[in-house]
């Protein structure tokens, strides 16, 4: 009943001051570096010169791709694999949040591929092997620095899609929550909604049996961030909060959570068409999502788990019915995603209308059923679409 696989063989430096160690790691794996960020603001945090000061030290060879979009294009995936190819790239080096680190990945793989990267992320060609890969994480949110899936958009089709494969698990990552203090408010709660909806979306609200061991680990690491997510928006520089988020993080979709029941991720599936029409941020996307889905589906074979989820979380009142019950917990999650973290909580207010739902709906669903906790045919898909509006 309980047969798995589990093994996660990312080796993680936690905490402040481990970045003396970057070199040495690097070094395993070769001396032509192949520098990947974003837009910019590790340079604003003193991050990358400390990087660099690191990797002129341990004699390496460096070159940089910069301007990583935070829904990573294709056509970026594209350029990094050419700068591998020419540059005879040993190595990379992922410096930011998961879109860096998404992208990132799919450069691994890409730059064994003669074709457009696009090829391996739509399956039309295989992962058959890949540049090692390590991460300096700046953003708690997608679990990137220690899972093997990577997310890529299409924006000439307005396509998302995730690229998975075992040779995209990165080998180092260095998690110093200080290094997220820079983070703004905003994007620490749209952080913390995706943590929430990996554990949601594909492992505690499921159909499936599941190792009771396992769910309760799963709950530990939703009230983590129920806990500490309010801290964090308030006081961007506090360790602890900080801390606890970017382990929730890691943990919340490094595979362990795996163990106890799988299956696929309606919320992440609908949110996905919503940020490759839109280009919104994924958290916050998921934020606005998971009550209407939950919402959406709630009946006599729902309710239970919803009302545990409540109960166990928020402290909903166990003698309650489960309908009564998974009706709180539902209004208690709004509450926190949308009053304690001050996120959005419809489409209209960042300015998204129905115009696409069709078609959306019809790509979550892959055309036909989109499988989760609840089937979902592209016809419920338009329903929750128009919940959140």
């Amino acid at each position: 009943m309980y047969n798995f696989i589990f093994q996660n063989t990312t080796k993680i430096y936690f905490g402040e001051n481990q970045l003396g160690h970057l070199g040495e790691e690097l070094k395993q794996y070769g001396t032509r570096v192949l520098l990947t960020y974003g837009g910019g603001s590790i340079k604003k945090i003193g991050l990358y010169d400390k990087i660099m000061e690191e990797l002129q030290r341990a004699g390496l060879t460096v070159f940089e791709l910069s301007g990583i979009e935070p829904n990573p294009r294709h056509t970026t995936v594209n350029k990094g694999a050419d700068i591998c190819k020419k540059e005879k790239i040993d190595v990379l080096l992922a410096v930011g949040g998961g879109s860096t680190i998404d992208c990132t990945k799919a450069i691994a793989a890409s730059a064994f591929y003669e074709g457009d990267s696009w090829d391996l992320v739509t399956h039309k060609a295989p992962v058959t092997k890949a540049l090692p890969v390590l991460t300096v994480l700046t953003l708690a949110a997608t679990g990137s620095e220690m899972d093997t899936g990577s997310v890529i958009s299409n924006m000439d089709t307005n396509e998302k899609y995730g690229l998975l494969h075992p040779l995209l698990l990165p080998k180092v990552s260095f998690l110093d929550p200080a290094n997220t203090y820079s983070v703004s408010a905003f994007q620490t709660a749209c952080g913390s909604a995706d943590i929430l909806s990996h554990v949601f979306d594909v492992f505690y609200f499921t159909a499936s049996e599941k190792m009771d061991m396992v769910d309760r680990v799963m709950e530990d690491v939703i009230k983590t961030v129920v806990k500490y997510a309010p801290i964090a928006v308030k006081e961007l520089d506090n360790y602890e909060a900080r801390a606890n988020l970017m382990w929730a993080s890691s943990w919340a979709l490094n595979g362990f959570l795996q163990t106890g029941g799988f299956q696929a991720a309606s919320c992440h599936a609908m949110e996905h068409e919503l940020s490759a029409f839109y280009d919104i941020t994924h958290g916050l996307g998921l934020a606005i999502l998971t009550p209407r889905w939950m919402e959406y589906i709630l009946d006599e074979s729902t309710s239970p788990q919803f009302k545990k989820f409540g109960v166990n979380v928020f402290g909903v009142d166990a003698s309650l019915s489960d309908m009564e019950g998974a009706k709180r917990a539902i209004a208690c999650l709004s509450d926190f995603l949308f009053k304690e973290l001050g996120l959005q909580s419809t489409l209209t207010e960042i300015g998204m209308d129905e115009a696409n739902f069709k078609v959306m709906a019809k790509r979550a669903c892959r055309g036909d059923v989109l499988q989760g906790f609840k089937p979902l045919t592209p016809k419920d898909v338009e329903n929750i679409f128009r919940m959140c509006l």
